[in-house]
């Protein structure tokens, strides 16, 4: 494999899901074309990136003396694969080196200056994690994710091959697309004043757009897939060269709200826990931002019309989800409203989503109005 002779390893070792290895011929293909520099794999990742399969990922590519990773899955399998890497390269406790949430002090995340093994990553379903510097990490002991940041993990190279991505079933595809969708609407909002982030946010949506319309209509090909790859890859790009986007912005959803979902419930998906909620989101927000929600309304292809901008664009989200056939009420995840206060209080420690801006109780209550609106 080219990539890999650029970067001069001997040793390449792949991570991979159980359904990749056993149920696809990825993983043979990457032997037959890494020949001896194959290393070996390990294909125990599951949903979330649980700690403990990250470390024993860790402890087969030490014991395979990798010095390249090669990542193929989805976004659980890209990010582990950054986990591998600081945790060959670090020499302190995966616990130490996590992001800090100390009482009454803003969350901070130490810095990781050990050189980490290259990453190249061959993604099965469009996700943002495949260009990403930031870990999340399951892990049952914590009453959150284990969190890290660093750059040197970004991948060397990505990898889109069409038969890898016709290998993701199409329920999964659909959820991993409303992601992909779901952000760049968000996104759509911001005020840019720098042209080539500008460009690339609205190529972004162009091309996610039309992938996910495609979806509601029964189209699914790989075209269109890869096309949502490329969408999540310029979204990524324009939140490096420009101001990264809030997590929880007016129309982009809430991520802490979502990830909790996910987190805490194994039987959801990450799309579903964004569709399930993002309309409601949008709705209840009282950000009266006329011209993010008029440049919203225009890329969905609204226009201008007589009533709330916001509500329209509310309905229109709701409208393709069900054709795409995504859940748009959180009670159809099969979740007990009884769960919900749980749920909350596990959106407090989430870095990307509350740094120590907003207090536990406010983020909490936020939290609560929202599943309960939602419902």
């Amino acid at each position: 494999m080219e990539v890999v002779a650029r970067a001069g390893a001997r040793r390449a070792f792949v991570v991979c899901s159980p359904s990749i290895n056993r149920r696809t011929d990825i993983v043979r293909r990457i032997e037959k074309a890494l020949g001896p520099v194959f290393a070996g794999v390990f294909d125990q990742i599951e949903k979330d990136c649980p700690y403990p399969n990250v470390c024993a990922a860790r402890d087969a590519a030490r014991e395979a003396n990798a010095d390249l990773l090669v990542a193929v899955g989805g976004g659980s399998v890209l990010v582990a694969t950054r986990a591998v890497a600081i945790f060959l390269g670090e020499d302190r406790s995966p616990f130490e080196i996590m992001t800090q949430y100390p009482a009454d002090k803003p969350a901070y995340s130490p810095r990781l200056a050990a050189p980490k093994l290259p990453i190249v990553n061959i993604p099965t379903t469009p996700t943002s994690a495949m260009n990403r510097a930031g870990t999340g990490l399951k892990n049952a002991d914590l009453d959150h994710r284990m969190e890290f940041f660093d750059p040197k993990t970004r991948p060397q190279a990505i990898l889109l091959d069409y038969e890898v991505l016709m290998t993701t079933p199409s329920s999964s595809h659909r959820s991993t697309a409303t992601t992909v969708f779901a952000g760049l609407v968000g996104a759509i909002a911001a005020p840019e004043s720098n042209p080539l982030v500008e460009g690339d946010r609205l190529q972004a949506f162009r091309l996610a757009l039309r992938a996910y319309s495609g979806l509601a209509e029964n189209r699914d090909d790989a075209a269109s897939r890869a096309d949502l790859c490329i969408a999540a890859f310029l979204q990524n790009r324009a939140e490096d060269d420009g101001a990264r986007l809030a997590a929880s912005s007016s129309f982009g959803g809430d991520y802490a709200v979502s990830t909790a979902l996910h987190v805490q419930f194994p039987h959801v998906g990450q799309g579903e826990s964004i569709s399930s909620i993002h309309a409601t989101k949008i709705r209840l927000s009282q950000n009266d931002d006329a011209d993010a929600a008029q440049a919203v309304a225009d890329a969905l292809g609204l226009g201008r019309g007589a009533g709330p901008v916001k509500l329209a664009i509310a309905d229109e989200l709701e409208r393709l989800y069900r054709c795409v056939g995504m859940p748009v009420r959180l009670g159809e995840l099969d979740i007990p409203r009884s769960a919900i206060p749980i749920i909350a209080g596990l959106t407090v420690k989430n870095f990307n989503a509350n740094a120590g801006v907003r207090s536990d109780g406010e983020r909490i209550a936020a939290a609560q109005q929202l599943l309960e609106a939602a419902y």
